[in-house]
């Protein structure tokens, strides 16, 4: 209920990694971010630096997102913000980063175009078995 709710503009920097687990499907990958501003000393849009976060996918959602996404894709990722905190190194310097747990993901249309196909299910729906039908 008090979750972090954000939603991020940005490519998708690694292969998506896709588990079968004793939870249900799940899959991850690394998300990267850009944000683009008006340089007024340049005159010209300028990039800023990249933020990279984990997204996280669960279920249903991970099992489309495994048959539908590429390295390099634009996406509009939506989730819970987790920063998760590393046990400190060999020379106790901290580690930290930032996961996104997402309930919504789609590819960015302002960048490109994509086809919509639904998906029927044919088990279980925690079970994740699905059969991609057209309509």
């Amino acid at each position: 209920m008090y979750d972090t709710q954000v939603t991020l503009v940005g490519y998708v920097a690694t292969q998506v990694d896709y588990k079968e687990t004793v939870n249900g499907p799940s899959a991850r990958f690394r998300f990267a971010v850009t944000p683009r501003y008006f340089d007024r000393r340049k005159e010209a849009w300028t990039d800023g630096a990249t933020s990279f976060y984990t997204v996280w996918a669960r279920r249903t959602l991970a099992v489309n997102l495994a048959g539908s996404v590429s390295v390099g894709e634009p996406l509009v990722v939506h989730g819970r913000l987790r920063v998760r905190e590393d046990p400190p190194d060999g020379e106790g310097n901290r580690r930290f980063g930032a996961e996104i747990d997402a309930t919504a993901i789609g590819h960015d249309l302002n960048r490109g175009t994509a086809a919509f196909r639904r998906v029927m299910r044919t088990d279980h729906p925690l079970m994740g078995t699905q059969k991609a039908t057209v309509g």
